[in-house]
């Protein structure tokens, strides 16, 4: 069965990137379930500082890709992981 060539040939659509960040805590012992969510990420876990740590770290690392103007889904994961390193509280 052959195609009609009378007819356009419709293409799919590409699907847009999307990316986003996940973030696990796992040394919380006081029984607390931390949450917080973002447009981009999630965290979940932790006890309370490490999730504020957690929480830190994403705000930077979004502030410092919008100082580049980058997006996530555009970023080299080489260059995103030096971000969240700088980003980390110390």
């Amino acid at each position: 069965m052959s195609k009609d060539p009378s007819k356009p040939v419709r293409k799919k659509p590409k699907p847009k990137p999307s990316a986003g960040l996940l973030g696990v805590g796992l040394d919380n012992a006081d029984g607390h379930k931390r949450i917080t969510t973002g447009e981009k990420f999630v965290l979940v876990g932790g006890s309370q500082e490490t999730h504020e740590h957690m929480t830190e770290t994403v705000v930077k690392t979004f502030e410092e890709l919008k100082r580049r103007a980058k997006h996530l889904e555009n970023v080299d994961p080489r260059e995103l992981a030096e971000i969240l390193d700088k980003s980390r509280p110390r």
